[in-house]
């Protein structure tokens, strides 16, 4: 499933969720799809993190550094 399809799916829950409500199943695929969604942007944010850089004033560059 491609990030288009579980945003497709997600809304379809969450306009379902709104005029019928959700079955235990649907829920819990609902839960899951979110967490994939997630876990895509958080990984996607920290690669372009990895890949940022300051550059100072003096013109050197700087890759930014990992917060802990």
């Amino acid at each position: 499933m491609n990030m288009d399809e579980v945003i497709a799916r997600i809304n379809a829950l969450a306009k379902k969720a709104k005029t019928e409500g959700l079955t235990d199943e649907e829920t819990a695929e609902r839960d899951k799809l979110r967490r994939i969604y997630i876990d895509s942007v958080k990984a996607n944010l920290t690669g372009q993190l990895n890949n940022t850089y300051i550059l100072r004033p003096d013109g050197t560059k700087t890759k930014l550094e990992k917060k802990s």
